[in-house]
Formats: structure tokens, C-alpha cells, sequence
């Protein structure tokens, strides 16, 4: 049963790392800070909701060991350490965290039907997911300005923040309307999957308990 359960997890997670390294061809160059705007930020976010906060860390994770090991799945196409190390790398690094936040703030998927409560829950843990991978990109950024420029933290702030964030804002709060009701339907699916495999692990335990317990009573 366990077993069962644990390789159906499993396949989800491989999943949805292929699925973030597939988006990383969809990226729209912007020239600020040489980030691009990319889907990838959403279906990370999209696998922390469905599959909960650690197993969509363990699909980011995944799909990172993919690029380190010299897959191109980085946006662009790119792979190796080098993204890692470029000025968008603290948004990568940010992924990993996005997904865990956004999946353990929206709990565990359930098969009942949404009710108008989901959707509040998965719009905060969606936005909490971006706010997350902001935070750690910008920090990034903040730190390369200051060191290249020789700014004060305040001013390399301001311009991380014009760099880093307000070209994206409107991109994000297109992909966060989106990725909101899709999460809010795919959640009882995926936690279906997951409980028909328990279900069935019960049901086999069951009948062998009790066609146990016959044998015992017939000798």
C-alpha cells in the first residue's frame, strides 16, 4: 500500500519536473537585468499546489539536477551552473522555495468538490509563491549593484526593484489569475489518484484479514 502510494508520488513529482523543464522554451527577453519572462515561474508555483510543499520542492528539485547535469531546462534553453551564477539566478534558487511555501500554506488537496474557500487559499499561496521567488532575485540583485556600482543598499534596493520587479508585475498577476482556478481544479484529481492507490491498498488488506480470519475459524 505504502509502496503503491509512495510510486504514484513519485510519478507526479518526475511529472511536473518535466513539465517545468518543457516551459523553460517559453521566455520573452526583456533586457532588464537580462531576466526574461518566463512561464516556468508559474508551473513551480502550480506544482507546490498540487502536489503539496515537498513534493513540489522535490519537482523543482529534480528538474534542477536536470540543468545542473547539462539538460538545457533553464529558461532559454541554458544549462550548467551558470544560471545559477548569472543575475537571475537568485529567482531560480527562488523556485525551489516558492514551490515548498506555496504548497504547505495551501495543505493537502482534497477529492470534495472546491468551495469558494479554496479559492481564497490558493490565491494567497499562489501570490505568497511569487512574492518568494521576488524576494530571493531581487536580493540577488541588490547585492550585484551594490558590488558593481559601490551603492548604498537603499539605492541598489531601488534599482533591483526597477529591474527586478516592475517589468513583471502585470506578467505575474496574468499567470496568477490563470494559475489559481487550474490549481483549484486539478488539486481534487491529483488527490484522487493518490487516495484510490490508499483506497486500494485498504481494500487488499481487508480481504486479507478477513479471509485470515476464516481460516482461523474453520481449523
Amino acid at each position: 500500500m505504502k509502496k503503491q502510494n509512495a510510486l504514484i508520488k513519485s510519478a507526479f513529482i518526475a511529472l511536473f519536473a518535466a513539465f517545468i523543464s518543457i516551459s523553460c522554451f517559453i521566455a520573452i527577453p526583456t533586457g532588464a537585468a537580462g531576466i526574461p519572462i518566463v512561464l516556468q515561474n508559474m508551473i513551480v508555483i502550480l506544482a507546490g499546489l498540487i502536489l503539496g510543499g515537498f513534493a513540489g520542492a522535490a519537482a523543482v528539485a529534480l528538474f534542477m539536477i536536470f540543468g545542473i547535469l547539462g539538460f538545457p531546462v533553464f529558461s532559454g534553453g541554458r544549462s550548467g551552473i551558470a544560471p545559477f551564477l548569472a543575475p537571475a539566478g537568485g529567482y531560480l534558487i527562488g523556485y525551489l522555495f516558492a514551490a515548498l511555501f506555496a504548497g504547505l500554506i495551501a495543505g493537502k488537496a482534497k477529492i470534495s468538490k472546491a468551495a469558494r474557500s479554496d479559492y481564497l487559499r490558493i490565491l494567497i499561496s499562489a501570490s505568497i509563491g511569487f512574492a518568494v521567488i521576488y524576494i530571493f532575485g531581487t536580493t540577488r540583485l541588490v547585492f550585484i549593484i551594490m558590488n558593481a556600482e559601490s551603492l548604498s543598499l537603499i539605492k541598489s534596493t531601488k534599482f533591483a526593484l526597477i529591474a527586478g520587479v516592475l517589468p513583471y508585475l502585470l506578467g505575474d498577476l496574468i499567470k496568477l489569475i490563470i494559475l489559481v482556478p487550474l490549481a483549484v481544479q486539478l488539486r481534487p484529481i491529483a488527490a484522487s489518484y493518490l487516495a484510490s492507490s490508499l483506497s486500494a491498498g485498504k481494500l487488499c488488506f481487508t480481504h486479507i484479514k478477513n479471509r485470515s480470519s476464516i481460516c482461523k475459524s474453520i481449523y
